[in-house]
């Protein structure tokens, strides 16, 4: 089940990477979701989609905590 809501969350991700502020949303709904080794693989994730759109970088602060 915990591996169905990652892969939901990249999902999620993608489709809102067009817009920054709902991006940063739904990454700190991962972070209360997911499993802490979940969180160190989509961090992976999010810096490969902050190469394709720049601008998201802004939340890589919540990843931090």
């Amino acid at each position: 089940m915990a591996r169905a809501m990652f892969e939901y969350t990249k999902t999620v991700l993608r489709k809102v990477s067009f817009d920054v502020n709902l991006f940063c949303r739904e990454v700190e709904k991962a972070v209360q979701r997911l499993l802490p080794y979940e969180i160190e693989e989509l961090k992976i994730f999010i810096n490969s989609l902050i190469q394709q759109n720049p601008e998201l970088n802004k939340c890589l602060i919540l990843l931090k905590a």
